[in-house]
């Protein structure tokens, strides 16, 4: 009768958590603090519809464990090596004073610097789950303060690992004082080195050996079975489960197979991992947190506005501008999901007391909650206190000395804002034909490494109006704003437009819904990345059924000259044309997922011969997060790509069958 009871409390726990996530969709919210606060109403401490929490911890732990798992394959040491410089600076700093500001204070209060410096790295972790989240339902992953949070949070997800270690001592359970500790540092050490070592010879080999059967079902058990031995490995070194399966993820990211295995094991972290949130809503006491609500919203206040500052400090120090710099710190002001995990562990060992863990976990829930809506109206409250407080005094971010301001007044010049890909292109561009242009860019080292190349790159925030005016654009002929930051964007294209009537501005978007709203704003130019993608791709299927040159350019200038109404949703376009097409017959696309089972996963697209042995085409590659379009013939194809693939009917069927390995019945 036990598991019947175990039973109910699930159905009991899913029930509540989806109609508790619907109503937060219905306010655009994420999902992981709606796990929460089904917790908190399903738990013995509300409506006690689960009575006993401690059912459902055991599967909360398993959620936890793959979790870490999923996060370490998410990783690699290739991206690690990338960001490191941002990781380094922007993740010490804010890691670094936010520890030691909440030991001062808990010195003062608690008076038990064991405590305090427990409640310090408690503290210092945010949510890279809710945080990543929201900055990609926003677009903003790759906008400055983006980037800048998304190394704080790789370098908090890198320091839970030494926590984890340094609690047993902090605890007084460990023995041999910091000879012991040194010694426990020593062995994750080996066990690293180890583990990296496994990653670059003996695991890809024995995946290989696995994917040779196109058996799914082996491959997963294998993944399993690696996660699992790491694991062990690390318990048995004196570490913990949970950074074991944190390494075995990062043996899988090193293979050519982990976005694969990534796809097998994300639908079971999902439903695990929102056990393991329902759990920790379930532990919340609301009367404790109704006690004392003042006491609870003033450190919610004072928690996150510290660590806005904390981490506005290292992004400061690299370069980049006040506004930058805290809305990054925003981004990561909140407490994250491995906090319930450390303090539940703090808990266990004795180094929280249960009306200060009540408090902790009541104080960390509504940082959670109150996230996505700072982090949406960040930008609009830092408008606010730009009136107030001038922040560009406060944290001017410390600007190279040969980043001089251009001496030589130009006229008839480009601005280009940004200096990514696509504002690199524009200066080729504009250099091969002699056209004068300034580039401004917020990235210190980008711009660095562009004067170094004779580049006339100067570091600044070109949403403000001294920076432009410096940059002359009163006397500019374009303006061309190429950066990823929405908000940064709008912003741009109105003070520009503001300060110069006649200036003509070109701007990217990723998405067509935002083309209105700069356009209203002043831009007369408004490129939508998802819909030019889509221009490109039907342009090589036309190209490739013989359709005139011209006759193709005539349909694309259409379709831009309508500003892409041709390819919204419902719209049925019906485009003119002077010539004759050739006969092209009916076309259909196709998605067509590769599993570790499919014959042609490690051939080059020429070496599938796809389109002499069926006549259809491959268009495009989506591999994880990344899209390759109109890949070349030497493309090599890995399980867990899915081919986008056009062509008639039949012709459609027999690719299938050619890809998947699927015995043909018809032809």
């Amino acid at each position: 009768m036990a598991q019947l009871h175990v039973l109910r409390d699930l159905a009991v726990i899913f029930a509540g958590s989806l109609l508790v996530i619907l109503v937060f969709y219905r306010f655009k919210l994420p999902a992981l603090p709606g796990f929460i606060v089904a917790g908190m109403l399903l738990g013995p401490n509300a409506l006690g519809l689960v009575s006993d929490p401690h059912d459902v911890e055991g599967l909360a732990e398993v959620g936890v464990i793959l979790l870490l798992f999923t996060i370490g394959i998410e990783f690699s040491l290739s991206r690690l090596r990338e960001m490191g410089r941002q990781i380094l600076a922007s993740g010490i700093a804010q890691m670094g004073f936010t520890v030691l500001a909440t030991l001062a204070v808990g010195l003062a209060f608690l008076r038990n610097w064991r405590v305090s410096l427990f409640l310090g790295f408690l503290i210092a972790l945010s949510s890279t789950a809710i945080v990543l989240k929201v900055l990609t339902d926003k677009s903003e992953i790759d906008a400055p303060h983006g980037r800048l949070a998304t190394g704080m949070l790789i370098f908090q997800d890198l320091c839970v690992v030494p926590i984890m270690l340094v609690l047993p001592f902090l605890a007084g359970q460990a023995e041999g004082g910091v000879v012991g500790l040194l010694l426990a540092l020593g062995k994750a050490a080996l066990v690293v080195v180890g583990v990296i070592l496994a990653a670059r010879t003996i695991v890809p080999r024995v995946l290989s050996e696995i994917l040779k059967t196109r058996s799914r079902e082996l491959f997963l058990i294998a993944v399993i079975l690696i996660g699992t031995l790491t694991a062990l490995g690390t318990a048995a070194a004196g570490a913990s489960l949970a950074l074991g399966a944190f390494l075995a993820g990062l043996i899988i990211s090193e293979s050519d197979y982990g976005y694969q295995a990534l796809a097998e094991l994300m639908p079971f972290r999902d439903i695990f991992i929102s056990l393991f949130f329902v759990a920790v809503g379930m532990l919340v006491q609301l009367e404790t947190v109704g006690r004392y609500p003042w006491l609870v919203l003033l450190a919610v206040a004072v928690i996150m506005g510290g660590k806005t500052l904390s981490a506005a400090v290292g992004p400061a120090l690299m370069g980049y501008s006040g506004r930058v710099a805290l809305l990054a710190g925003v981004g990561v002001s909140q407490i994250g999901e491995f906090s319930f995990v450390l303090a539940r562990d703090g808990r266990t060992a004795g180094l929280l007391p249960d009306l200060l863990y009540q408090q902790f976990l009541g104080v960390a829930v509504i940082t959670m909650l109150v996230t996505p809506f700072l982090l949406q109206g960040g930008p609009v409250l830092l408008d606010a206190l730009e009136k107030v407080v001038p922040l560009n005094r406060l944290l001017p971010g410390f600007r190279p000395r040969d980043f001089a301001p251009v001496q030589d007044p130009v006229k008839d010049h480009v601005v280009i804002a940004g200096y990514g890909l696509n504002g690199r292109n524009v200066a080729t561009a504009l250099r091969s034909i002699n056209v004068p242009y300034l580039i401004v860019e917020l990235n210190a080292q980008t711009v660095r490494k562009a004067r170094t190349d004779g580049e006339p790159a100067f570091y600044g925030d070109a949403t403000r109006e001294e920076i432009l005016h410096a940059l002359g654009i009163e006397r500019a002929r374009l303006m061309v704003i190429a950066i990823s930051d929405p908000a940064a964007t709008r912003r741009m294209v109105r003070v520009a437009r503001d300060m110069n009537p006649k200036v003509y501005i070109i701007t990217r978007t990723r998405y067509v819904v935002e083309i209105p709203e700069l356009t209203r704003l002043g831009a007369n130019a408004v490129i939508p990345e998802e819909f030019e993608t889509s221009i490109e791709i039907f342009a090589r299927v036309l190209a490739q059924y013989n359709v005139p040159r011209e006759d193709v350019e005539r349909l694309v200038n259409e379709i831009r000259a309508s500003q892409y109404q041709a390819l919204r949703p419902g719209a049925r376009p019906r485009f003119t044309r002077t010539g004759t097409f050739p006969a092209i017959p009916q076309m259909q696309v196709e998605r067509v997922m590769l599993d570790p089972n499919a014959p042609v996963v490690g051939q080059t697209i020429a070496e599938t011969a796809l389109r002499s042995r069926t006549g259809a085409l491959i268009l495009a590659v989506r591999r994880g997060e990344s899209d390759q379009a109109t890949p070349d013939a030497d493309f090599r194809l890995a399980a867990g790509d899915v081919l986008v693939v056009v062509g008639q009917p039949e012709q459609l069927k027999r690719a299938e069958q050619l890809l998947t390995g699927k015995i043909a019945t018809t032809v």
